[in-house]
């Protein structure tokens, strides 16, 4: 195999088409090629390489092993060389085509993924938003290394290379099943307090803002359970005598489709959910501040 410096780097777009599409003519369309063009493309990369890269197959190409280990590298490396031109030129979303790898926490998921990426279809077509997990344990370390242009969730104070925006402040709502001893009549400390609580903590802590609110008055709550996935919260709620309390705006989207009953905790609880974390470098990017925008906006609709 040859070594980089002897490779004519054009031809790694070509390779990138037809690993995508696994069918020649398809990669000829997606860059405005010729199929000969591409054929050429490709006898050129086999003899650099010393591969046949893609097989004939009834439909199209397979690749092989060698292609296989590649196109991951090969499309990580060209996405990031767009990202980065991209960043240069002034952005226009409605024409853009850009792809914006973030960190959410699973509560930023659920609450602005739907609103985020219904805005960006509508305003953003060519755009690309990509979500990764991400808690105070791995944000850092993923803006650090780039996986994420961005991070939003639950996080600390970060170094002087990195720009935190708190997000807005939010009440928090008990929920519970429709025929839970606690739905009906007056929810005085004493009844909150005797039944067992659900806390949803992705990284497994068992304290919440609630505790910490409870904490100061010199009262304490018992855990029934600690999930770490929001999916799994109205199953539970349903089968068991658990309650679980939880920003406004999350226990209002899981109440209506599951049937759940929404109740005002007897102790007031107003935390600040989310901070939204990036690196310094992206602060003049045209297209990353219209993400950062778009995301501010979409919290405070929210």
């Amino acid at each position: 195999m040859t070594d980089l410096s002897q490779l004519d780097l054009n031809l790694l777009r070509v390779f990138d088409a037809v690993a995508r599409e696994r069918h020649v003519t398809r990669a000829a369309q997606r860059l405005n090629l010729s199929q000969p063009a591409v054929s050429n493309a490709l006898a050129r990369l086999r003899s650099a390489l010393g591969d046949e890269l893609f097989l004939r197959r009834p439909g199209g190409v397979e690749p092989t092993a060698l292609a296989l280990a590649l196109a991951a590298p090969v499309a990580e490396a060209l996405d990031r060389l767009s990202e980065v031109l991209s960043a240069q030129m002034p952005f226009d979303p409605a024409t853009a085509r850009r792809i914006f790898p973030v960190a959410f926490s699973e509560y930023a998921e659920a609450v602005l993924a739907p609103l985020v990426l219904g805005r960006m279809a509508r305003e953003a077509p060519g755009c690309l938003l990509t979500i990764r997990h991400a808690d105070r344990t791995n944000a850092e370390a993923l803006l650090e290394q780039s996986e994420a242009v961005l991070a939003i969730a639950m996080l600390p104070e970060p170094s002087a290379l990195y720009t935190r925006l708190r997000m807005l402040p939010e009440a928090f709502l008990t929920l519970m099943r429709p025929d839970h001893p606690l739905a009906a009549g007056e929810l005085t400390m004493e009844r909150f307090l005797s039944v067992p609580h659900l806390l949803h903590s992705a990284n497994g802590s068992r304290d919440g803002a609630l505790d910490v609110v409870l904490g100061g008055q010199g009262l304490s709550r018992r855990l029934g359970g600690v999930i770490a996935h929001l999916s799994a919260v109205p199953e539970v709620l349903k089968r068991t005598d658990m309650i679980i309390t939880v920003s406004a705006r999350l226990a209002e989207s899981l109440a209506a489709p599951h049937g759940l009953v929404v109740r005002e905790p007897p102790v007031a609880v107003r935390h600040t959910r989310l901070s939204l974390v990036f690196h310094r470098r992206f602060e003049a990017d045209p297209g990353h501040a219209w993400l950062r925008r778009l995301l501010l906006a979409e919290a405070r609709e929210a």
